[in-house]
């Protein structure tokens, strides 16, 4: 019988694909603030908080920002990002996640959201999976974001279940190293050499329920 009781998702990249919008929304306050952003920038802010990516741009400008000058352009980032995923419908549930849901309530499994978006509740919403979910972590309360393993441990903690029994799912290097700092184990969805820590590592979402969730279970 399988040790594992619980599956914990990440959001973007891994359910859907928000990427591109805060890609849009990131490139525009950088443009603001006259520095540029490309895609191997975005790359860089896989998993990582708002405020850290805020730094991350920041960074790029010779300009110092007081801390409310940062909080302005956080909100403003924030504001850009809802404006945009606000078509965001059913349709862009990523291949093979609607599956694995399915499989993993047949078999009485948890089934939590650890993603660093603030924005997660409107997003799950949007793509109709709210009801999905068994619990999911609050972002804007997590002390430390990823790679901490922090809310992955919230998670659990609220399933009332130890790090051995749950599976997380990353597209992120990140998001992995959290899974398995909080004693999980990890399946990765993207480039096998990014993703290197991860237990099993899946091109596309499309195999995540044959090839990630039941060879794991055996």
């Amino acid at each position: 019988m399988s040790c594992f009781r619980a599956c914990i998702f990440d959001l973007d990249g891994v359910i859907t694909d928000t990427a591109h919008y805060h890609f849009l929304a990131w490139q525009r306050l950088a443009r603001s603030v006259g520095v540029e952003f490309d895609l191997a920038d975005n790359d860089q802010l896989k998993g990582v908080g708002r405020m850290e990516s805020l730094e991350f741009i920041l960074a790029k400008s010779a300009r110092v920002f007081s801390d409310p000058e940062k909080d302005a352009l956080a909100h403003q980032k924030n504001e850009d990002y809802k404006e945009l995923i606000r078509e965001i419908s059913p349709k862009d549930i990523l291949p093979g996640i609607q599956e694995a849901f399915d499989w993993l309530k047949a078999e009485g499994w948890k089934i939590g959201l650890a993603s660093a978006s603030r924005n997660a509740p409107q997003v799950i919403s949007s793509l109709g999976i709210e009801g999905v979910f068994d619990y999911v972590a609050d972002a804007g309360v997590i002390p430390n974001g990823k790679p901490a393993p922090d809310i992955f441990l919230d998670v659990a903690e609220a399933f009332g279940l130890r790090g051995s029994e749950c599976i997380g799912v990353e597209d992120a290097a990140a998001g992995v190293t959290a899974i398995k700092a909080a004693g999980m184990t990890a399946i990765g969805v993207g480039g096998a050499e990014t993703l290197r820590e991860a237990d099993v590592v899946l091109p596309t979402t499309e195999m995540l329920l044959e090839n990630g969730l039941k060879a794991l279970v055996g």
